[in-house]
């Protein structure tokens, strides 16, 4: 069979581009291993003998971010990195699909060791989850929204959650003296949205209030969430 110049030219076209087509594969898979990570740690806190009140606040909640690890280190500098996915409700049993967030912070004080956390913040008020969702967000620095910390290795209580917006339920290994959730922030990282839901128009609005994007790989930790 004879070939002619633009089969030829299209057969090369193909194999140069086929390095390129497995690229968001890979990169997927790092999307899907936090979202199956937070599967985990929302398994592990709200239905964990650990965290007897969890459940009891998810009920109502407006939304859930989870962080299934932060961490924290440093002597007299800390800095703390980590990445979640947020989820919000509008109604019983009805989860939208998760929003990749990144979270981190910077203090200066006497800090010793380091400390790696998983953090589940339950999102009780829609003040709080406009909050989240309108720009990028410093705990203790938002007028009117209130935090609470409750967990293993975090002071906190619950008589101090009742009128909170957002509580956080949290547990750490390590020591991290001085050290709190206060001062850190959460960011939209809609480039990881992209990349997740194949579009560059799905961000924190589109996934999480309109539910314009959906992935398969997010089913389980939505059917898990709908217990709520």
């Amino acid at each position: 069979m004879k070939l002619d110049r633009r089969t030829v030219l299209g057969g090369a076209a193909a194999l140069l581009a086929a390095p390129i087509m497995t690229t968001p594969a890979r990169a997927d898979a790092r999307r899907q291993a936090l979202v199956d990570s937070s599967l985990e740690s929302a398994r592990k806190i709200l239905t964990g003998k650990d965290y007897p009140d969890a459940a009891k606040y998810i009920e109502g909640a407006r939304g859930v971010l989870i962080v299934p690890e932060l961490v924290q280190g440093g002597l007299i500098f800390g800095l703390a990195g980590g990445r979640g996915t947020l989820m919000a409700r509008t109604q019983p049993k009805d989860w939208s699909p998760p929003a990749f967030y990144a979270m981190g912070s910077g203090s200066v004080g006497l800090q010793i060791g380091a400390k790696v956390s998983e953090v589940v913040f339950i999102i009780k008020t829609e003040k709080g989850l406009q909050a989240i969702l309108d720009h990028k967000f410093k705990f203790g620095a938002e007028a009117g929204v209130a935090l609470a910390v409750i967990g293993i290795g975090v002071e906190g209580a619950t008589t101090a959650a009742g009128g909170a917006d957002i509580i956080a339920f949290a547990s750490s290994l390590g020591l991290f003296a001085g050290a709190s959730l206060e001062g850190s922030f959460i960011d939209p990282d809609n480039d990881w949205n992209a990349l997740y839901y194949g579009s560059n128009n799905a961000n924190t609005r589109t996934i999480v209030m309109d539910r314009r994007f959906t992935n398969p790989g997010a089913e389980p930790i939505r059917q898990f969430m709908a217990k709520w």
